[in-house]
């Protein structure tokens, strides 16, 4: 079974591999913005049985999404399995790679990381601050951020990545590894209706400890989204351009 590609408003820069872990996932704001760049959004969901590609040299980036499902989980899913095994691919191929949440985990794991639940059980659902690190400043912007989050596991990176970003019941919130392999803890492709839709049908995930309950998750979105909106929309043209092939 085959997921059908995004629809692009137009294709003058390439294609984008777009891999998701549900039939109903979307990019969200993330897909919108490449595609007014002008890039093609190549939907690929290796749970439901799509091939990812061998052949990357006709993409400008691969950028992995969120889901359900653990990074753990490669003895019983194969479509985590067959992410895990070709994200090094990517990541040598020198193609930009952007891991948002599980995305992020699962490129832990693929350079040799762990991910597992915090030890007393926290989630992280709602909006968190975050601090950069020095050398995350680069990425980050100097100022701690407002993220917004839906997670209940976390990372340990290997010595061979850059944190970027840390947080207080997650330590992990963003790393680089190599030019042009990034991973994000949170959630900056998130909008308005999908914070609806994620906190309606996931409302154990609100009962667990450290989760921020419905009303704040939506009533929070008005200040601290719009600073979310101009950095991805900023990060997005700097990530792009670590391709060694990218024409400006």
């Amino acid at each position: 079974m085959t997921v059908a590609a995004d629809q692009p408003l137009r294709n003058t820069r390439g294609k984008i591999a777009i891999v998701v872990h549900q039939e109903h996932s979307r990019p969200g704001r993330v897909g919108a913005l490449l595609e007014q760049r002008g890039y093609e959004l190549h939907r690929l969901c290796p749970n439901l049985g799509c091939e990812l590609p061998e052949d990357m040299s006709d993409y400008a980036g691969v950028v992995i999404f969120g889901g359900p499902m653990s990074a753990n989980d490669c003895g019983t899913l194969a479509g985590i399995k067959c992410e895990l095994e070709w994200i090094p691919k990517v990541v040598e191929a020198g193609v930009p790679f952007l891991g948002l949440c599980l995305g992020a985990q699962l490129l832990t794991r693929a350079l040799g990381g762990t991910v597992g639940p915090h030890p007393d059980g926290h989630v992280e659902a709602g909006y968190v601050k975050i601090e950069p690190t020095e050398s995350g400043r680069a990425w980050m912007g100097a100022k701690p951020m407002q993220v917004y989050q839906f997670h209940r596991e976390g990372m340990e990176i290997p010595g061979s990545c850059d944190l970027l970003a840390s947080g207080e019941d997650y330590h992990v919130q963003g790393f680089r590894y190599g030019e042009s392999a990034f991973g994000f803890q949170f959630h900056p492709e998130v909008t308005l209706e999908m914070k609806e839709t994620w906190t309606l049908k996931a409302t154990q995930r609100l009962k667990s400890p450290g989760a921020q309950q419905r009303g704040v998750h939506l009533s929070m979105h008005t200040l601290y989204d719009p600073p979310m909106h101009r950095w991805i929309d900023g990060f997005l043209d700097r990530w792009l351009a670590t391709h060694t092939d990218y024409q400006g």
